[in-house]
């Protein structure tokens, strides 16, 4: 006798996996790209309540200033590797037909004689429009970029911001702030260091310094230095040397209520090799704070591995091994200044301060008026 035919044994089986998501509507979406000494670094996002929401992004080590230091002109080399990846870029940005966007280049274009040149070349071989910030805008862009990560607590602020070619401080007082409003007062410097008085308390900026000095040209400086460990101290003193000119540079602060907030590569990178990651995950990084004991110990682990160790270190990766030292210099000048035992890690820079500005002067973050 044949088997009977279970009821239903046609029917087509319920989907297990949820249906793909729908796109994002592209009136929605906003971009920023960072075009710098060393990287070429992209985010696609939307806004989400106070937040955003990346959507696609684009990061590649481009050198566009190697050779800078000696010629005073970018390469043709460099511009030829860079405009390749502005290439990606510009597709990602016509795969989601974004329509807010800002893509700005900083220290290199700055300083080479040529930038007028490259940036022409860009727009005409890829259709982008490539805009030259100065560097308290970049300044200004990297300090809201670390809204979040401001303690209700800190009275006082420091925001180093290591790039390729320059690094950019930004001193600020909060004391006038109220607790609870400091990290929104942070987000309102979008519009100018100098804050009219108005309905919102403001964070007062005492000073800020754009030093010429980034792990790029920093490293070109010091480049015929054959000991390592000599260059490294070389290198550190040499900027602290250039830090002169900052006001805060000799006043003696508290501890007490005191943030340092570093955010570039090299810092995400020393927190990575303290956390021993052998691959990176931005969740544990952004945010740590890490003692100067730990950073120092980081910083005595890349000395004793000499260049060829780093070089082959998980840690570090091959596209950092070659620029971490001349970091490590800067970090270490600023830990041996300032009155802190702690450093708060941003993963986070221009391209968010960017994201933010932009998404504040349109009203579409929620929860305060930025």
């Amino acid at each position: 006798m044949a088997p009977k035919r279970p009821k239903g044994a046609g029917a087509f089986p319920q989907p297990v996996e949820s249906p793909a998501p729908a796109p994002p509507d592209p009136d929605t979406l906003y971009a920023a790209l960072d075009l710098g000494t060393n990287s070429c670094r992209m985010l696609i996002a939307q806004p989400k309540g106070s937040q955003f929401h990346v959507i696609d992004s684009f990061s590649k080590s481009v050198q566009l200033g190697y050779g800078l230091e000696r010629s005073g002109r970018l390469s043709r080399a460099s511009m030829n590797r860079t405009i390749a990846a502005m290439r990606i870029c510009m597709q990602k940005l016509r795969r989601h037909e974004v329509k807010h966007m800002r893509l700005v280049a900083t220290e290199a274009c700055r300083r080479a004689t040529n930038a007028d040149q490259f940036i022409s070349q860009v727009k005409r071989e890829t259709g982008l429009k490539l805009e030259i910030i100065e560097p308290e805008e970049e300044a200004r862009l990297a300090v809201i970029s670390c809204a979040p990560l401001v303690s209700t607590r800190t009275d006082q602020l420091l925001v180093v911001d290591i790039g390729g070619g320059s690094t950019e401080l930004v001193w600020i007082d909060l004391t006038k702030v109220p607790h609870s409003d400091r990290p929104k007062a942070i987000m309102r410097l979008h519009t100018g260091f100098r804050q009219d008085p108005g309905p919102f308390p403001v964070a007062k900026v005492v000073d800020w310094i754009s030093v010429p000095l980034g792990v790029a040209t920093l490293r070109d400086q010091f480049r015929d230095v054959e000991d390592d460990a000599a260059r490294f101290a070389l290198m550190s003193w040499y900027f602290e040397e250039n830090l002169a000119e900052f006001a805060p540079y000799a006043a003696e602060q508290m501890k007490k209520g005191f943030q340092i907030i570093g955010t570039s590569g090299t810092v995400t990178t020393v927190a990575a090799s303290h956390l021993g990651l052998r691959r990176y995950d931005r969740t544990k990084v952004d945010g740590l704070r890490m003692t100067t004991e730990q950073i120092d110990a980081v910083i005595r682990g890349y000395l004793a591995l000499g260049p060829e160790g780093r070089r082959n270190d998980p840690r570090i990766g091959k596209d950092r091994h070659a620029l971490i030292m001349s970091g490590a210099a800067i970090l270490q000048a600023l830990m041996r200044l300032w009155p802190t035992d702690r450093l708060s890690v941003a993963d986070r820079g221009l391209r968010e301060g960017l994201l933010y500005a932009q998404m504040s002067a349109d009203g579409v973050l929620e929860d305060g008026p930025f």
